[in-house]
């Protein structure tokens, strides 16, 4: 009697080598860090869809492109799968992260479902750079809608983000000595980027498939 597994293995042989490829592929699709963080026209040089992201961003919610850039390079360096450090009870015992941040844009899971929500986009991931400029395009929108602050306000809008458009309003930035300088450096950092951008918009793609 022919031994049937045995026969018919090589007809699946190619349908599970495919299976274990497409496996190893999405296994290894999160996008690296840009090789030049400070140079804004290399990071898009080196992946012009984040470009396109950003312009897109522009387009919908009228951030300009320097200050969401500017914002997720102090947020994580441009880390998809960035998380806040862990606390610890008594000093060495593991007690979960400081806060639910995560992805590019850090955003908590509260602030990313109210984003989901309003805006109707139910598939959107943290771990994604377009999703994650558009939610910070998104908050910097509703920051000049509750604050008055404007869009170019890289200062303002970091401050905004970083402690809630309540604690914005209520200062609370001004008990934390060390917020300011921080909210400094995103404003220094999106003005080197639109100097910088200044120089190469016009020699980057402009536009994506669907939009």
């Amino acid at each position: 009697m022919p031994n049937t597994r045995l026969s018919t293995s090589p007809q699946r042989t190619p349908l599970l080598w495919l299976l274990l490829c497409l496996a190893a592929l999405l296994s290894g699709c999160s996008t690296a860090p840009p090789r030049n963080p400070e140079d804004v026209c290399a990071i898009f040089q080196q992946y012009p869809s984040w470009h396109q992201a950003a312009l897109k961003t522009q387009i919908e919610w009228g951030a300009p492109v320097q200050v969401p850039m500017a914002i997720i390079y102090q947020e994580s360096s441009f880390r998809s799968d960035a998380v806040p450090p862990k606390r610890y009870l008594l000093g060495f015992i593991p007690w979960g992260r400081i806060s639910t941040a995560y992805g590019y844009s850090q955003a908590l899971d509260s602030t990313w479902g109210q984003y989901k929500q309003e805006t109707g986009k139910s598939f959107v991931k943290r771990s994604d750079f377009a999703d994650s400029i558009d939610f910070i395009g998104w908050y910097m929108s509703k920051s000049r809608q509750v604050n008055g602050t404007a869009m170019s306000d890289a200062y303002g809008q970091y401050l905004n983000y970083h402690e809630g458009w309540t604690g914005y309003r209520r200062q609370s930035y001004l008990s934390k000595s060390w917020l300011p300088p921080v909210a400094r450096k995103v404003q220094e950092r999106s003005q080197r980027y639109a100097q910088q951008y200044a120089q190469c918009r016009d020699s980057l793609p402009k536009r994506g498939w669907f939009w």
